[in-house]
């Protein structure tokens, strides 16, 4: 049993109970037992955990989580403390600096935007070791799409910042009026330079959240 521990539980009770998720089930538990799988087991619904469904008020959206040793832990493009910034990760500290005036703070771990309401989902929960998309089309992006839709209800203005195609894929679920869409590529060395490096998406979100009497984000690591 599922247990993220806020209102999400409430929300997302019914999901748990589908026929998609008891077989996404199956599938998660014969590759944890079989394959190194990533994030642990006991991190895969840390997004979620950290940032309530009330509180949510910024969302990122990334792809599936880094598929290296240590790497994940359950919050999109985030590594815990003493492991080094992964390249996508890297080049979201260098928008940052151009952007907003960022100062690398010596490690990767994004929860302090997470306790600010900054909910950092990605569109598939897990992944084997080595081979990125590895779990996509088994179940996960039904999951998010449902997230996403719950959040496309609040009657507070999200700012949803959509990266890369699997993410931008989810721009069709927020129809919202209230919310605002910022899209670009993927962070990864791959694609930054096509139109992540530019977009300015930190100092807009914040103009968003300003506009709508909410506070800014610190997009500063403590």
């Amino acid at each position: 049993m599922v247990n993220l521990g806020n209102d999400w539980d409430a929300i997302l009770s019914d999901e748990f109970e589908k026929p998609y998720y008891k077989r996404l089930r199956a599938f998660l538990k014969e590759e944890y037992s079989s394959r190194r799988i990533y994030p642990d087991m006991n991190d895969i619904f840390n997004a979620l955990k950290a940032s309530s469904f009330e509180k949510t008020r910024v969302v990122i959206i990334g792809q599936d989580p880094y598929h290296g040793y240590g790497q994940a832990h359950g919050m999109c493009f985030s590594v815990k403390r003493g492991v080094e910034p992964p390249p996508s990760l890297k080049n979201i500290f260098k928008e940052l600096k151009t952007d907003v005036g960022f100062a690398e703070a010596g490690h990767g771990e994004l929860s302090c935007w997470a306790e600010q309401g900054v909910l950092l989902l990605n569109t598939v929960l897990t992944v084997r070791e080595g081979s990125p998309n590895s779990h996509k089309g088994m179940g996960w992006e039904v999951f998010t799409d449902r997230v996403i839709a719950e959040l496309n209800k609040k009657k507070t203005p999200v700012v949803f910042l959509l990266w890369g195609a699997n993410a931008k894929n989810k721009a069709r679920i927020i129809t919202n009026p209230l919310h605002q869409k910022l899209q670009a590529h993927h962070p990864s060395p791959l694609s930054a330079y096509n139109g992540f490096f530019g977009c300015k998406h930190f100092s807009k979100c914040n103009e968003n959240l300003i506009s709508s009497g909410q506070k800014p984000i610190d997009w500063q690591l403590k």
